[in-house]
């Protein structure tokens, strides 16, 4: 049920990175699920972004909904090509102007959590990550940053310094922040010293089955760049003789497809029934990546199969590891994301023969906690809990001063 209308202002504003057809991943199913729950309550937000090539896009879900955008939309290839102007993006995201708006709602994974807002606004920022390649995973970036091994490593650094300094600054002006994961939140409190509640981001699990005959196949289904770590996966899988099944594509899938040996296929990208059909049948979901929250390995769950998984970043909020003898155990965490550590954990499933263990009905129960519905009543409440504070204490600003406690003693 959306929250009752007077219970929020008419005049909302919903700020996110950028809306482009290749942008299609989990922070805009969370964009998407704060749209449609405030529609709901009819206060309809206004959008805004850094860039917009959603809303003359036909069949879009934003088709002909207003976007105010930055400069960074009215430059060469700035649609397309957004993150290329990643200098000038902290100043970009500034240059919206949102004070038409009461309540302002950021997704951010960038720099949409640094747009102004004024003392008697409300900002609350969902963050899916502080930015990554600024702060912890900064070595690897440059690692793999090839303007960096070309003699710009020194700009680059000083590029990603200031970054940082923007980062951690703007998060300042956050009044309320909400991070998808317990190890977001971590990060958070790491890098920009402050407090942020839990909200897991929506799954559409209901659109999965779990009920069908497993397989003898295992599954490893993400897009295939370095940091996903698959050649982990492709490298246990040869060396353990298993049938393995490799799906998606990116700039690792030529390397992989020289790594894999007789038992390992890479399908590249499939459709998204194909996908629903593999996860559905699939041995167990293997995956050896770090990530944030991870999306893929709920939908794995959603489908009735267990997860293999590197067991830290946001994978330790939503697979429960039977190695650990948790009850109602959905799959088995490896602590490091090493071969000698994920090849004795495929090897104990397949000894323990824990895919017949494993309940397929338990496992999609325990992912439909992290369903659409689950988000909406929690983000709906966090909401509500924030205006409403928010509001009492413009209340109290705006009255006698002689009634604030304290004030005059």
């Amino acid at each position: 049920m959306p929250p009752a209308p007077d219970a929020l202002p008419r005049r909302i504003a919903l700020v996110h990175e950028w809306f482009t057809p290749r942008s299609s991943g989990g922070a805009e199913l969370v964009v998407q699920a704060i749209d449609a729950l405030l529609t709901a309550a009819d206060r309809q937000p206004q959008l805004a972004a850094l860039v917009d090539g959603e809303s003359r896009r036909p069949g879009s879900w934003l088709e002909r909904r207003s976007v105010l955008t930055s400069p960074i939309q009215r430059l060469p290839w700035g649609i397309s090509h957004v993150q290329q102007y990643l200098p000038l993006l902290p100043m970009a995201i500034e240059q919206i102007d949102l004070g038409a708006a009461d309540l302002v709602i950021s997704s951010s994974h960038l720099v949409a959590k640094g747009v102004l807002t004024a003392p008697d606004q409300l900002h609350i920022s969902y963050v899916h990550t502080p930015v990554r390649y600024a702060w912890d995973q900064m070595h690897a970036y440059l690692q793999r940053s090839a303007l960096a091994r070309r003699g710009l490593g020194p700009l680059i650094r000083w590029q990603l310094h200031a970054l940082r300094q923007w980062d951690q600054l703007s998060a300042q002006r956050v009044d309320h922040l909400i991070a998808n994961s317990r190890f977001t939140a971590r990060r958070i409190r790491k890098f920009w010293g402050r407090q942020a509640e839990v909200i897991h981001p929506p799954v559409d699990v209901g659109r999965f089955r779990w009920d069908a005959p497993r397989d003898d196949v295992y599954l490893c289904l993400c897009r295939l760049v370095p940091y996903k770590r698959v050649d982990l996966v492709v490298e246990a899988f040869n060396r353990l003789q298993l049938p393995l099944l490799v799906v998606g594509d990116g700039p690792e899938r030529a390397r992989l497809q020289a790594m894999a040996g007789p038992t390992v296929t890479l399908l590249g990208r499939q459709s998204q029934q194909q996908v629903e059909a593999l996860l559905a049948r699939c041995r167990a979901y293997v995956y050896a990546g770090l990530e944030d929250f991870g999306i893929a390995p709920v939908e794995a769950m959603a489908s009735g199969a267990p997860v293999i998984a590197l067991g830290r970043g946001g994978l330790l909020d939503t697979v429960r590891c039977a190695s650990s003898g948790m009850p109602k155990a959905t799959g088995v965490l490896f602590p490091d994301q090493t071969l000698e550590s994920l090849l004795p954990a495929v090897q104990w499933f397949e000894e323990q023969r824990l895919w017949r263990q494993l309940d397929a009905e338990l496992i999609r129960r325990w992912a439909e906690r992290f369903g659409p519905e689950a988000f909406a009543a929690r983000f709906e409440a966090a909401l509500l809990r924030a205006w409403a504070a928010h509001r009492q204490s413009c209340d109290v600003a705006a009255s006698d001063p002689a009634k604030v406690p304290g004030l005059l003693s």
